[in-house]
C-alpha cells in the first residue's frame, strides 16, 4: 500500500510537458492526465513547455514543486534535471546522474547485471562504427553469435519507437536503419520470449515499494508504439497472472534495479519472465507514461489507490526532500 503524505497547505505544482522529442504527444497527454488528478486533490497546477522561457516560467510561477512529465531525451537524459537542480526548486523523479544512467539502456543493462540481475546478451553499435566498418560483415557475425530471434532497439529512446523483432536475418539491416532514426546508438539483443511485465516502483521516503505487476499481452504482434497507445490493441492483466512466489521475486528485481540505478520517487522496470521462470531485466523508465493507456496508472489503481492521492503524495515527498 502506498503511504499517504499529508500537508496543510496545498502545493503549487508546475508540470513540464511537450518538448521536442519523438514522444512529445505522449508527454502532453500524460501531463493533462496528471493535471486533472492533482487538481482534484486541490493542488494549483500550471503546465509549461520546457523551452527558452523555462527559467522565466519558474521565476514567475514560483512553484513549490516541478514535475518534468517529459518522455524521451528532453526529460530523461539528465540535462534538464541538472538545470532544475540549479534552480533550487524541488522536482519529482530521478536526479540528473540517475537519469543519465537509466536513460541509456546499454549502461543500465551493464549496471544491473553487476548485482546479479539477468539481462539478455546483446551488442551495442554506434552509427559511426556501423557505417565505417563493414556493416554486412558486422551483422553476419552478430547474427551468428546471438541466435535468432533478435530485438533491435535504440539505446536511448522510449515508447518502443524504432524497435523491431527480427526473426529472419535478412531483415536485420533494415531494423538497424529504422532504429538509427531515433538514436545514433543501437542495441541488438537476444529476444527473450515469455511473460512481458512492467513493474512500477514508488518511493515516498519510507523505502521503495513495487506496485502490482502489469502483464502485457498484445492482441497481435509485439508491444510496439501503436499497441501501447491505442485502446484495445493490448490486453493487460493487473496483477499479473503468476504465483505469489514469482510475484515476490519480480518485485524484488524491480526494487533492486530502481535502487541500484539511483532512481527516485517513481520508475517503471520492464522485464520478461521466460518459461523456466528466469527473470530478465530489459530497461528502466525514468519518467513512465501516465496516459489513459499507460502502465503505472494501472498499477496504482490495482493497488487500490487513487491517481490523485498517489500523484499528490509524490509531490509532497519531493517538496520535503524525500524519496
Amino acid at each position: 500500500m502506498i503511504p499517504k503524505q499529508h500537508t496543510s497547505d496545498k502545493l503549487v505544482i508546475q508540470l513540464l510537458a511537450g518538448g521536442i522529442s519523438h514522444e512529445r504527444d505522449i508527454s502532453l497527454k500524460s501531463a493533462r492526465r496528471v493535471a486533472d488528478a492533482l487538481t482534484e486533490q486541490g493542488a494549483s497546477v500550471i503546465i509549461r513547455e520546457p523551452d527558452g522561457h523555462l527559467l522565466e516560467y519558474i521565476e514567475t510561477d514560483k512553484p513549490d514543486v516541478i514535475w518534468p512529465v517529459l518522455h524521451g531525451a528532453t526529460g530523461e537524459d539528465g540535462a534538464l534535471r541538472d538545470i532544475l537542480a540549479l534552480t533550487g526548486v524541488p522536482f519529482i523523479g530521478a536526479g540528473a546522474e540517475a537519469a543519465r544512467l537509466s536513460w541509456d539502456k546499454s549502461i543500465a543493462k551493464t549496471l544491473v547485471s553487476r548485482i546479479g540481475i539477468q539481462t539478455p546478451v546483446s551488442v551495442t553499435l554506434p552509427k559511426e562504427a556501423f557505417r565505417e566498418l563493414d556493416a554486412e560483415a558486422i551483422l553476419k557475425i552478430v547474427s551468428n553469435s546471438i541466435a535468432l530471434p533478435l530485438i533491435v532497439k535504440p539505446a536511448r529512446s522510449g515508447s518502443a519507437q524504432g524497435v523491431t523483432v527480427v526473426r529472419d536475418v535478412n531483415d536485420l539491416s533494415k531494423a538497424m536503419i529504422d532504429a538509427y532514426v531515433y538514436c545514433d546508438v543501437v542495441i541488438i539483443e537476444r529476444l527473450i520470449e515469455g511473460i512481458e511485465l512492467a513493474v512500477s516502483v514508488i518511493d515516498l521516503g519510507a523505502g521503495a515499494i513495487a506496485l502490482p505487476a502489469v502483464e502485457i499481452e498484445p492482441v497481435v504482434g509485439n508491444f510496439g508504439f501503436e499497441e501501447r497507445y491505442t485502446a484495445g490493441e493490448t490486453n493487460y492483466f493487473v496483477p499479473a497472472r503468476m504465483s505469489a512466489s514469482l510475484s515476490e521475486r519480480v518485485a524484488k528485481v524491480a526494487i533492486d534495479a530502481h535502487e541500484l540505478l539511483g532512481l527516485r520517487h517513481m520508475s517503471r522496470i520492464d522485464m520478461i519472465v521466460d518459461e523456466s521462470e528466469t527473470i530478465w531485466f530489459l530497461e528502466a523508465n525514468v519518467q513512465p507514461g501516465l496516459t489513459e493507456t499507460s502502465l503505472l496508472p494501472l498499477s496504482v489503481l490495482a493497488a487500490k489507490q487513487t491517481l490523485g492521492e498517489t500523484y499528490y503524495s509524490l509531490a509532497v515527498a519531493a517538496h520535503r526532500g524525500r524519496g
